[in-house]
């Protein structure tokens, strides 16, 4: 029987530089149809699910089986390190 996948959540919004970079990193590893993006400035209902799960509403924040990871820099080595197949990320990954 196949393994499955972990369930994976990304609380962001498209203005946030930070969000942009793990959003740069899921388009660079082709994981679009694989994370949920769950934008809490548009949907109170994502905004207090984070408030809920962390206790803040700060973005990025990549939800792993229901366990919550912040800061953009560990979100990103995350997915390269599980889903980059020896692929690393590159040097300056800033969207600015």
């Amino acid at each position: 029987m196949p393994e499955k996948s972990p369930e994976l959540i990304l609380y962001q919004y498209p203005e946030c530089p930070f969000c942009a970079r793990v959003n740069r990193a899921i388009e660079d590893l082709g994981l679009e149809q694989k994370i949920e993006s769950r934008n809490t400035r548009l949907d109170r209902e994502h905004r207090n699910a984070l408030i809920q799960l962390t206790g803040r509403t700060q973005v990025p924040c990549l939800v792993v089986e229901g366990k919550p990871m912040l800061e953009s820099a560990d979100i990103v080595d995350y997915l390269y390190r599980e889903y980059g197949r020896g692929k690393k990320p590159p040097r300056r990954f800033w969207p600015f």
